[in-house]
């Protein structure tokens, strides 16, 4: 297995930090700490911090995007099946003991202006997770698949928020009951 880069190595740390604490919380000496990186390094890769909030946004998207894709093809056969395995990852994801809420919506929190890099990023991230959702929902046949993905999205945003701020780790499972209600209505 190659060693991990530096650039590499600076993302993953900062993406743990930034998850866990904030991202103004989060100071840029704690990320070449727990990096162990030189302030140098840090910054030959990252002209800035917020150029680095950037890489791991974009990083985290990816890693999201991966596992919610492998989580419903490997749960689910069929479009509708797939479609209610959206909220089995997102139930297993509420019970991880790393589960600090949605780095995006978390990270759109923190920068309100619709216009700021990051709050773009952020955004970006919520719509290709409502493309995918309706790429579903083409496949399940869904009558108007644009409103079903909006609609389970929703579900699983709300889903995302009560698990966090309540603590309601049971809540996909809630919001699983009624998108099935959804999916029925759209596929019939």
């Amino acid at each position: 297995m190659p060693a991990i880069s530096k650039k590499d190595q600076i993302i993953t740390h900062a993406l743990t930090l930034f998850y866990q604490n904030g991202f103004n919380a989060t100071g840029i000496d704690l990320i070449i700490s727990e990096a162990g990186v030189s302030k140098k390094t840090l910054y030959n890769h990252f002209r800035s911090k917020d150029e680095l909030i950037l890489a791991v946004l974009r990083k985290r998207d990816e890693i999201f995007r991966q596992k919610l894709v492998a989580s419903t093809e490997k749960l689910g056969r069929t479009g509708q099946e797939k479609l209610l395995a959206l909220f089995d990852f997102m139930h297993h994801w509420f019970h991880e003991k790393d589960f600090f809420g949605c780095m995006f919506i978390n990270a759109s929190a923190e920068f309100s202006d619709a216009a700021h890099p990051s709050h773009v990023l952020c955004s970006e991230h919520k719509y290709l997770i409502r493309e995918y959702i309706k790429s579903l929902a083409i496949d399940a046949k869904a009558k108007k698949p644009e409103v079903l993905s909006l609609q389970l999205n929703l579900l699983i945003e709300g889903a995302i928020v009560e698990a966090h701020v309540s603590g309601d780790k049971n809540s996909a499972l809630r919001a699983k009951e009624m998108a099935t209600i959804f999916i029925h209505l759209s596929l019939n």
